[in-house]
């Protein structure tokens, strides 16, 4: 028995929608056919699989239950026994499905109000994909769209059928914007959220920056030049690093363009915001002293562990490499990658002069020396007098004024230090209650293990409560890093998962003596 209907008008509003809202014909069909489900399932009962088709070439809607056959049966408005289901279907597997026919149903205002409603949610979830799917892959890109509204400060941007946000904070200060007025931003994330796809647009980024001049200079949107990293202070100033792939190019000039006109019009879209341009250097230093530009550089000194680096400039230089408001020397911070302490001259001579009576004293003292011995010996480049026990005698013997007997009682002197320092500071960790089971344990020094002691750190459980920075915290950042810090903790945990085994380093003593 034909139990369809033929309904040839819901293809002409399917093809209807479809056109209008941009979408594919069979998602708006699907659309339709849940709409009539669900009118379906409010007439015959919800609880029931009722499930509608709509041909695609006719019309035709059909309307039909689906009953799953089942060996144990959990839902008896969804499942039928098995041995049941052959009766009707002899040819039936498990989790197969007896389909029954029903008539077509007529649509009342209140059910014909609930399929529109299903019909509207389901094209406007497509709509919505359809907009993920269009920017997902556009993120990195400048769009121009126009300003439909504003909330808050932050302005949905009407960009082709889709909007976009361009939250306040985005904005480039002191400039705005009404409705109606053409922007043009940078796309810097697509996501989806719970009200559906957001494509998030700045005209702060730094990307933003990078792709006008993209567009401003065809050497770049060619790929001759190429920008290595932009920082802004949007609306301020700016530093943008570049670098040619053909050395016949000048990368800063093609990027300013005749009498400036490429860089001109960049100033201009992002409200006068002022733009230095600076060639990019694989070498770190000379990287920094061409990021600090204006102003002239004499010494830079880098610290690649801590990612550090010290530049001296004249002292009438100082206020320009610093900037107004610490602007210059920040910028070029952001785009070195870099922590950058400036020092004038003077202060530079001044702390060298401090260091060096410091680390003098240090050998006068420990050595039993005169000011000249201890200043040659800082001169050569010892700061530690670790560094002088362990050095070769006839490495310290080739210093001017220094013979063989001098290095060699020098170097016993220096060890002699050491080993005093470490017996005072073991009778200082005992004093403190530090126990031998922690002081096993071979990565702490002495000195380690008093800096434990002050701070109530004494036992394995004590240690093993430590997080990694707390004990990197207490030994000192130079003295420690994260992975001994946690290896150390590792170690005194150990105790908690073998009770019965002996703690850290009495285990290997132990396993000696066995």
């Amino acid at each position: 028995m034909d139990t369809s209907v033929s309904r040839p008008e819901l293809l002409l509003v399917a093809d209807a929608v479809a056109r209008e809202k941009s979408i594919d014909r069979d998602e708006v069909l699907e659309a339709m056919e849940q709409a009539i489900q669900k009118a379906g399932r409010a007439k015959y009962g919800h609880e029931k699989d009722i499930r509608a088709t709509i041909d695609k070439k006719t019309g035709d809607v059909r309307l039909s239950r689906w009953t799953e056959a089942v060996e144990v049966v959990e839902n008896e408005e969804t499942q039928i026994p098995i041995h049941i289901a052959r009766k009707f279907k002899p040819d039936i597997e498990l989790g197969g499905h007896l389909i029954d026919p029903l008539p077509p149903i007529d649509f009342g205002r209140i059910a014909a109000q609930t399929a529109k409603q299903v019909i509207v949610q389901r094209v406007r979830e497509y709509e919505r994909k359809k907009q993920y799917d269009e920017f997902k892959d556009r993120v990195g890109e400048i769009i121009n769209g126009v300003v439909k509204r504003t909330e808050y400060g932050n302005m949905m941007v009407e960009v082709g059928r889709a909007e976009a946000l361009l939250r306040r904070d985005e904005l480039i200060p002191r400039e705005s914007f009404r409705n109606g007025d053409r922007v043009r931003a940078y796309i810097y994330d697509v996501r989806e959220e719970p009200r559906g796809p957001q494509v998030f647009l700045s005209r702060t980024h730094p990307g933003f920056l990078a792709k006008l001049f993209a567009q401003e200079v065809p050497e770049i949107y060619d790929g001759i030049i190429e920008i290595k990293a932009v920082s802004r202070d949007p609306g301020s100033r700016a530093k943008m690093a570049v670098i040619s792939r053909d050395s016949s190019i000048d990368p800063v000039g093609a990027c300013v363009g005749m009498r400036g006109s490429r860089v001109q019009a960049v100033v201009a879209e992002l409200q006068g915001e002022k733009i230095d341009i600076i060639p990019w250097s694989p070498q770190a230093a000379t990287f920094v002293v061409n990021a600090l530009a204006p102003a002239e550089v004499t010494k830079v000194v880098m610290d690649e562990d801590a990612g550090r680096v010290e530049v001296v400039v004249p002292d009438d230089q100082l206020s320009l490499a610093i900037g107004r408001r610490g602007q210059n020397v920040r910028l070029a911070s952001q785009l070195t990658r870099w922590d950058i302490d400036i020092l004038t001259e003077a202060e530079e001579s001044e702390r060298r002069q401090e260091e060096f009576r410091r680390r003098t004293g240090l050998f006068v003292e420990a050595l039993d020396v005169d000011d000249v011995i201890a200043g040659l010996l800082v001169t050569e480049g010892f700061n530690t007098i670790e560094e002088l026990a362990f050095v070769p005698p006839d490495e310290l013997a080739d210093i001017e004024g220094f013979d063989e007997s001098v290095a060699e009682e020098l170097i016993r002197r220096a060890e002699t230090f050491l080993v005093k320092r470490d017996n005072e500071m073991n009778d200082h960790r005992i004093s403190l209650g530090v126990t031998d089971d922690v002081a096993g344990i071979e990565q702490f020094t002495p000195q380690m293990l008093v800096q434990l002691g002050e701070k109530d750190v004494k036992t394995l459980d004590d240690l093993a409560d430590l997080a990694s920075d707390e004990l990197i915290e207490i030994v000192g950042e130079t003295n420690m890093d994260e992975d001994t810090a946690n290896e150390i903790i590792m170690i005194a945990r150990a105790h908690w998962f073998d009770e019965g085994a002996p703690a850290d380093g009495a285990a290997a003593t132990e396993a000696d003596h066995d």
